[in-house]
């Protein structure tokens, strides 16, 4: 019995896995908020630099 379950268990494992890689999620990456603060912080000196340019 212990040899059929663990036979059984490993192709259930294999199975969950490659069904897992079918199905990606299409969830953002996830962003910390530290993250975000740097990601406006330099997007925003981008925009005064663009801006500084101009005049």
């Amino acid at each position: 019995m212990n040899r059929k379950k663990k036979i059984n268990e490993t192709l259930k494992k294999r199975q969950k896995k490659a069904n897992a890689k079918l199905h990606t999620s299409n969830k953002p990456r996830y962003v910390s908020k530290a993250e975000r603060e740097k990601l406006a912080q330099a997007e925003q000196e981008s925009k005064d630099s663009q801006a500084g340019d101009k005049v």
